[in-house]
């Protein structure tokens, strides 16, 4: 009997702890993530709390003297293609790396698509965009998928020119698609601009990788650090409580940066964490897609809900993120 592949081994992990488990508590609806290309009217009946106001015909509304909105049929057969960023980077981990948490995560979002019958490509970024993986639909392209991600080489540290990932793939993209941007967004800037180009065309969600050791530095006394983008070390004393202080003021700052990023580029963002629960974290975001759609605002507020319900949703978005 054949040995499985390091991808068959992860993608059953998957099938058993998460994907059978999000079946259950979202019964296989997967539109809590996501929106089809297009929409078909399927029927008009009266308005209800809750609904969402652009729906209203104003028409039939006049004709009756009472609110009527219109209901849709979603387009589920959809393309989405992962623009992965594996810089060096994404080898960084107090736990597990980062870059094992975005292998998980595509295979969950990929399994889920593809068993719809939809089609995931793939875009892969080392220290300059190395790999295209063709969109295409079924299980065993899921698993080439993952063992590719699983095989590529350790990327040896330079800057990140993530602007190059998102530009190579609005060209690529010929027609709508949903869009999975899979990076801890360290990066040199002009990044932002291609992201806000990339999502006027097509549905986008940030999917930001994170380690609390970026957040906030422990007190373990004379550390050696280095920077995985350009490789520089530095020794630093984190004894110094005003040293823990400065860099976490700098790590809320870049959090805030980011916020700001994604909101001007009106794309959802989801956080995800080495020391987190891929399950509840993806949950949660489609809780806040939910609601977010009742009222009226996905795809508009990049990541952000109402007042009243930010508290409830946090953690689930990048705006209700607070650097720890």
């Amino acid at each position: 009997m054949p040995v499985p592949s390091d991808a068959e081994q992860l993608l059953l992990r998957l099938e058993w702890t998460i994907i059978r488990r999000l079946d259950g508590l979202l019964h296989g609806d997967y539109r809590s993530f996501f929106r089809g290309p297009g929409l078909d009217l399927a029927d008009l009946r009266e308005y209800q709390y809750h609904d969402d106001v652009r729906h209203i015909d104003w028409n039939v509304t006049a004709r009756m003297q009472t609110p009527y909105v219109r209901e849709f049929n979603e387009d589920r057969d959809l393309t989405a293609w992962f623009l992965l960023d594996l810089s060096a980077s994404l080898d960084f981990g107090s736990r597990v790396q980062k870059q094992a948490v975005s292998a998980e995560f595509v295979g969950v979002l990929a399994r889920l698509l593809t068993r719809q019958g939809n089609r995931i490509g793939a875009l892969c970024y080392g220290s300059e965009v190395d790999t295209m993986i063709p969109a295409r639909s079924g299980r065993r392209h899921v698993l080439h998928l993952l063992q590719t991600l699983l095989a590529r080489p350790v990327t040896q540290p330079q800057p990140t020119q993530l602007a190059s990932l998102l530009q190579q793939a609005a060209q690529i993209m010929s027609r709508r698609a949903l869009v999975f941007v899979v990076s801890d967004f360290i990066s040199a800037p002009g990044w932002e601009q291609a992201l806000a180009r990339l999502a006027l065309r097509h549905e986008v969600i940030a999917v930001r990788l994170s380690d609390p050791l970026e957040h906030e530095l422990p007190d373990l006394g004379l550390m050696l650090l280095e920077d995985a983008e350009s490789g520089e070390q530095l020794f630093v004393d984190t004894h110094d409580r005003a040293f823990r202080r400065r860099f976490a003021e700098l790590a809320a700052a870049r959090e805030l940066g980011l916020r700001e990023s994604f909101a001007n580029a009106g794309i959802d963002a989801l956080e995800l964490s080495t020391d987190g629960d891929l399950l509840d974290a993806l949950l949660r975001f489609a809780d806040l897609r939910q609601l977010r759609s009742r009222a009226g605002i996905v795809g508009k507020s990049g990541g952000g809900v109402p007042g009243h319900l930010e508290g409830r949703e946090r953690g689930a978005s990048v705006h209700a993120e607070v650097a720890r």
